[in-house]
């Protein structure tokens, strides 16, 4: 009696690279498949690292860029903000918006709403940001955010390509199967018969 035993590695890589071998039973659409499987592979390793790189950089340079046209710029406040609320809940809003006066770079001066601290004083200094016009803006993005970001999109662009990869070489494996179903009934239709005649 033979016996059983585990199976051996050698075979268990035979069994996956079976399309690549020259067999009998082999037929033209399991090489289709197999270069599938290769390109695949290769996409969604190669190509999603790929992506996933580009992406990173392009977001962490438009966030650098856009850090570069930002500017700190010390403004007056011209009104009084609420102070903190203390609910059940916890604290409330820390920073309100409230009207501010600067000068912009080239001299003149200007006025706007800005997020401010809480409980601050009509007259008070406070900082706001402006960009090269000397409009006001929101604040930039620190290094350490837009590393975070990067890494985020980065991570967002692989996974991308990765899934849409996997799914259109899913669809087009199945429809490789549905062509060789189709197939082989054909062929039975003619085998079939003749197979029934000799067991009959």
């Amino acid at each position: 009696m033979r016996r059983c035993g585990p199976v051996r590695k050698d075979t268990r890589t035979k069994q996956r690279l079976w399309r690549w071998r020259s067999n009998p039973l082999r037929r033209h659409d399991d090489i289709v498949e197999a270069w599938i499987v290769l390109a695949m592979g290769t996409v969604i390793a190669l190509g999603g690292v790929l992506a996933g790189l580009a992406a990173a950089h392009a977001t962490y340079d438009f966030l650098a860029q856009q850090r570069a046209g930002r500017h700190d710029v010390q403004a007056v406040l011209l009104e009084r903000t609420p102070e903190v609320v203390v609910t059940e809940a916890g604290a409330g809003n820390a920073r309100f918006r409230a009207k501010v006066r600067w000068t912009a770079a080239d001299g003149t001066t200007r006025t706007g709403t800005a997020m401010v601290d809480a409980g601050r004083k009509a007259g008070a200094m406070v900082q706001v940001w402006t960009d090269n016009q000397g409009n006001l803006t929101t604040e930039p993005t620190t290094v350490a955010e837009a590393s975070v970001f990067a890494g985020y999109a980065g991570t967002a662009a692989a996974l991308a390509v990765g899934g849409v990869t996997y799914a259109a070489g899913r669809v087009t494996r199945w429809r490789l199967d549905q062509r060789r179903y189709d197939q082989w009934a054909r062929e039975w239709r003619l085998v079939g018969p003749q197979w029934a005649r000799k067991t009959s």
